[in-house]
């Protein structure tokens, strides 16, 4: 099976110099692929001299990180896509367990490494680390991270794992899955699309599993850095996910919930007079509200997998009961 490896550029000519020759050294026989999204910067001619062998998929222009994948993966023919983030840096033999455990179960259609913090390289990164979920309400957590608090990794979670979501930062998935699934939901412009696609993946059966013996390291936040924009994306994002794809017997009340709680966490801003995350999140309701009923019309018949959590409220657990790590939430 090959992989075809995918990176989204825009403006990232310092982290194509800095992990691209990792990626290059630690991926021979693999094609790599990466799509600009109309960068104003010398990443293309960058790459252009460097690596004559990469091939450059050029779009019109900046498409975010949903519709950029949707559009370039187009253009590409493989039966598997690994869809990396070029903050990135991959280890010796990668790919070997991915392709395992890809030619071991044809059940299996995404997946992603062990994600580890390229700054501090015993501890997990927050941005997938090993394998994530969602609580009934919509927040994500991961094995190794639940919200800011960050596991060391001591080898306990070294087994490999089905999981509810794979992380965009290192994405593996199959053509006929990516085909089946429709790609990213492009109205999500960047954030929370890959949790999307694997809520949909899950009610649709397809299997999403965590391969512990795949390593990579994930400098994080280089290609959105921390910003009321971010905030903006992931509050509306997650509102726009859950109204797709929550059972219909659960989509009025989850999302009342959820109204509440955002207001409270905007309060809290608000109080500490953090106002770019306070109206980021305003913003990200208002948003979400206006165009209800545009993102209602994109469910699927398939959407009736009513457990699709495993715990019903992360956030009750690590504030109240202070479980701070996966296991304790078990």
């Amino acid at each position: 099976m090959n992989i075809a490896i995918v990176l989204l550029n825009w403006n990232g000519e310092k982290l194509l110099k800095r992990f691209l020759p990792q990626l290059v050294k630690h991926s021979k026989k693999n094609d790599i692929y990466v799509i600009d999204n109309n960068s104003n910067d010398n990443s293309v001619s960058y790459i252009k001299l460097n690596y004559p062998f990469i091939n450059c998929i050029l779009l019109d222009k900046n498409f975010g990180f949903a519709e950029g994948y949707n559009i370039g993966i187009s253009k590409i023919e493989s039966d598997l896509y690994c869809l990396i983030n070029s903050d990135v840096e991959v280890t010796e033999n990668w790919l070997e367990p991915i392709h395992n455990v890809f030619n071991s179960n044809s059940n299996i259609s995404i997946a992603q490494p062990k994600i580890l913090d390229y700054n501090n390289k015993k501890y997990f990164e927050y941005s997938g680390a090993a394998g994530g979920y969602i609580d009934s309400y919509g927040y994500p957590y991961c094995r190794g991270r639940i919200f800011n608090h960050i596991e060391k990794d001591n080898g306990q979670y070294d087994n490999d794992q089905n999981i509810f979501w794979a992380s965009g930062a290192c994405f593996f998935i199959k053509k006929d899955a990516w085909n089946k699934l429709g790609g990213f939901d492009k109205d999500f412009f960047a954030h929370f699309e890959e949790i999307d696609l694997c809520w949909r993946a899950f009610n649709n059966n397809i299997k999403v599993v965590y391969v512990a013996s795949s390593k990579i390291f994930h400098l994080g936040g280089g290609s959105l850095p921390k910003s009321r924009f971010k905030w903006y994306l992931n509050f509306r994002n997650s509102l726009i996910m859950l109204t797709k794809n929550l059972p219909k017997n659960k989509l009025f009340v989850v999302l009342v919930t959820r109204f509440f709680l955002d207001i409270l966490t905007a309060l809290q801003f608000l109080i500490r007079l953090q106002f770019a995350p306070f109206y980021a999140i305003i913003k990200a309701n208002f948003s979400f509200y206006i165009c209800f009923f545009y993102h209602f019309k994109k469910r699927y018949s398939s959407v009736n997998q009513i457990k699709y959590w495993t715990v019903k409220s992360i956030a009750w657990n690590y504030f109240i009961k202070n479980r701070k790590t996966f296991t304790k939430n078990l």
